[in-house]
């Protein structure tokens, strides 16, 4: 998930990973906990001056698990705050995905003009900077993007595929450039609000799983807020099933963040 969304500039602790894009999204501008740390405070207090000199608020990803205890003690005596509740779903590759992809659903290598702009008016915040940023977050890593169009031939839904090759939920996570079995997330599922609820996300979805199949993709992630139901019952049409769930713990917003 990492790989899948990665921040312009990020710094490595050796047991957490700070991520900044400028305020766009508060994935690629967050503290990643990869392992708990040996001095919880000191590793806090290190983070909060590394987003200081960004003049960014200080943000965590925290999964639902036992091993997050210690930094949610402290981070509740500091006052942060909950919120974004988050399922992680998945599901495996099967084989009909090898099927041709829906029709009429258009799949590139890169976002075009037309995919971006759907998608920012949609999940997007801020303006022109902003967007070149978000831009540079989907490019990070080589991905699909797919693009569904109205009867009158405007765009009506887009998605994305990030295809993190070398990365296998055999290995757990860890990087294996020559296993078999990767794994596929997907993100960016947006649809414009007046044509919801007509089969195009599905079809967007059905097309990135079977583009996905194609190149060998042992199955998919994706990433959706807990309070939204529409999206996980499609979601749970199509085979995913919660795996995991995270949510943000923010200090005190000083100032709004951009993206979703």
């Amino acid at each position: 998930m990492d790989a899948a969304w990665p921040a312009p500039e990020r710094h490595d602790t050796g047991e957490w990973v700070l991520r900044a894009a400028g305020g766009v999204t508060q994935r690629a501008n967050s503290v990643w906990p990869r392992v708990a740390a040996a001095d919880v405070a000191a590793a806090v207090r290190e983070a909060a001056s590394w987003y200081r000199q960004r003049r960014l608020p200080v943000i965590y990803q925290i999964f639902d698990h036992g091993g997050a205890a210690p930094l949610n003690a402290v981070l509740d005596s500091l006052g942060y705050t909950r919120q974004s509740d988050t399922l992680v779903m998945s599901r495996p590759a099967e084989p009909q995905d090898g099927l041709p992809a829906s029709a009429g659903v258009e799949i590139s290598e890169h976002p075009s003009a037309e995919w971006l702009e759907l998608w920012w008016s949609v999940d997007g915040r801020g303006g022109a900077a902003e967007l070149e940023t978000a831009r540079a977050i989907l490019t990070g890593c080589p991905a699909l993007y797919a693009l569904v169009r109205d009867d009158d031939g405007g765009a009506a839904a887009v998605g994305r595929l990030a295809v993190v090759h070398g990365w296998s939920a055999v290995h757990g996570g860890a990087p294996d450039p020559g296993a078999a079995g990767s794994w596929g997330g997907l993100y960016c599922m947006a649809t414009r609000p007046d044509f919801r609820r007509r089969g195009y996300a599905t079809r967007i979805q059905q097309a990135l799983v079977r583009a996905g199949a194609e190149r060998g993709l042992a199955g998919y992630w994706l990433l959706v807020m807990a309070s939204n139901s529409a999206a996980r019952e499609l979601y749970g049409r199509a085979g995913f099933r919660e795996v995991s769930r995270y949510c943000y713990r923010q200090e005190r917003p000083r100032r709004a963040l951009t993206g979703c």
